[in-house]
């Protein structure tokens, strides 16, 4: 396995990258509150988790990567209020619209997307553990809530001070609590909205708790690594951290945290809550999954990124013209040729010189997933093929991928010069899988007519469903 280091934003130090039970690793994003469709600023934190996950497992580890999906919360109730739809319905409809942009923007490496109402068991198995052990209590309608104050070391993620917190924006008022900076664990019901039955009487889970309860089922109280937008460091990854750690003994809950730097749009944070967004589909539409991994990716990281809606894209496919017009052009010679297509060879230098550029790539990535530096490289690749560019055609198949080793490198982590990759065929079983889950969901519920809605609709994009004994299987039909 490479040595990598990273950015910990709990010591905020950079540091060697050592999992619990190497080579595995246990590796867990906070997902998307689907009561709306995707922005870009969605985008860029899940390609940059979808970088990380495919360069950890080119170094040789183990990765399993679970991604949340907040498929019920007040958002998505308020907004299905507003339209009249079911709000679980709303949920799995976004939610698989953003799988199927996902697709397209080859993020495909997330092994399990834990949807919170799936995991209802294990949250209120660990709402009673908090209670068991006096971390929390029931208030008067039911709802159970988290006390801050029963745990010492909250604020350590953020520096924030229990003392200093006031109620406001993001310190949610609420007169059933024993103290402001308390937070939910278990909401009780309302009339109209959607609910559950606990020990403590019917409600649903609070925002917190879901993240903790599933990485808890999966990877046990502690795993290796957590990321998610710096906005949600305080207070939801400080609030996990508490309610975990008080929930097991076990600590610390994560051993590596990472934070992307917020998308802002007029200098202000990407947010559906304040309508200042632009469309991941209307982005995708525009220029293509290539540009928009490499705006996402030629910057690194923690930095914030300014998306101006019309200079933005364009430079991005003007600097991803030049990058990948060398690769494109190799592409088209093999396509054409034929990998046994004859032709001169590489001298030994101009071998080694491929061969050391990927070394060196790997080098860059692995310090702390310096992808504007990777691309950079790249880029100085490309300004070398580019001087004799029609030259290309002289040489044979296998000196053409050997001039490709570093685009090959850049396809499989980065995501960039796609290939047959990029086709239709290979959305359909993550965008079918969640369809069918969907269904289930709403089947469970008694939503009969959204289970048969989700039926007919693949039925139209050709999927025929076969339900039996073990579950639901199915198939592709010729619409020919």
């Amino acid at each position: 396995m490479r040595r990598v280091t990273l950015y910990d934003s709990m010591t905020r130090t950079t540091r060697d990258f050592a999992p619990m039970l190497p080579p595995r690793v246990g590796l867990f994003v906070c997902g998307l509150t689907p009561y709306d469709r995707a922005h870009v600023g969605h985008g860029r934190g899940f390609v940059i988790f979808d970088m990380v996950a495919r360069a950890l497992r080119r170094w040789g580890y183990r990765v399993l990567y679970v991604q949340s999906v907040t498929n019920i919360d007040d958002k998505v109730i308020a907004r299905a209020a507003a339209t009249g739809a079911d709000p679980l319905a709303l949920s799995d409809r976004n939610f698989r619209e953003y799988l199927a942009l996902a697709e397209r923007l080859r993020i495909r490496s997330v092994n399990y997307y834990a949807y919170s109402t799936d995991h209802l068991p294990d949250i209120l198995a660990q709402v009673g553990q908090l209670l068991d052990r006096g971390f929390a209590y029931v208030a008067a309608d039911g709802s159970v809530y988290f006390s801050v104050a029963k745990f010492p070391a909250y604020g350590r993620l953020s520096g924030q001070k229990v003392e200093a917190l006031q109620p406001g924006a993001r310190l949610a008022p609420d007169e059933r609590k024993a103290a402001p900076e308390d937070f939910v664990l278990w909401k009780a019901a309302r009339p109209g909205e959607p609910a559950w039955e606990s020990p403590w009487g019917p409600g649903r889970p609070g925002w917190h708790i879901e993240d903790t309860a599933i990485t808890s089922r999966i990877f046990g109280p502690r795993y290796d690594l957590h990321g998610g937008g710096l906005d949600l460091i305080f207070p939801h990854h400080e609030a996990e951290i508490a309610q975990a750690e008080s929930a097991t003994g076990a600590a610390p809950l994560v051993n590596y945290w990472m934070h992307w730097g917020l998308l802002t749009l007029r200098g202000e944070k990407m947010s559906k809550s304040i309508g200042n967004t632009s469309s991941l589909e209307g982005a995708l539409e525009a220029v293509g999954p290539d540009v928009l991994r490499f705006y996402y990716l030629n910057a690194h990281y923690r930095s914030p990124l300014e998306f101006d809606e019309a200079k933005s894209l364009a430079e991005a496919v003007e600097a991803y013209g030049r990058l990948a017009r060398p690769a494109d052009r190799i592409d088209e010679l093999l396509a054409r040729d034929g990998p046994e297509r004859a032709g001169e060879e590489l001298s030994e230098a101009r071998r080694s010189a491929a061969d050391d550029l990927v070394e060196q790539l790997d080098r860059t990535l692995a310090n702390d997933f310096a992808s504007r530096e990777a691309i950079a490289l790249l880029f100085g690749w490309s300004r070398t093929l580019a001087e004799d560019l029609d030259g290309l055609a002289r040489w044979s198949g296998a000196a053409l991928e050997q001039l490709a080793a570093p685009y090959r490198w850049g396809e499989e982590v980065l995501g960039l010069f796609g290939r047959a990759a990029a086709g239709p065929s290979g959305a359909l079983p993550g965008a079918v899988a969640a369809a069918i889950a969907a269904r289930r969901r709403a089947r469970e519920r008694g939503d009969f007519a959204e289970a048969d809605r989700i039926r007919s609709e693949l039925r139209a994009a050709g999927i025929e469903l076969e339900d039996g004994p073990a579950g639901t299987r199915w198939t592709t039909t010729d619409r020919a």
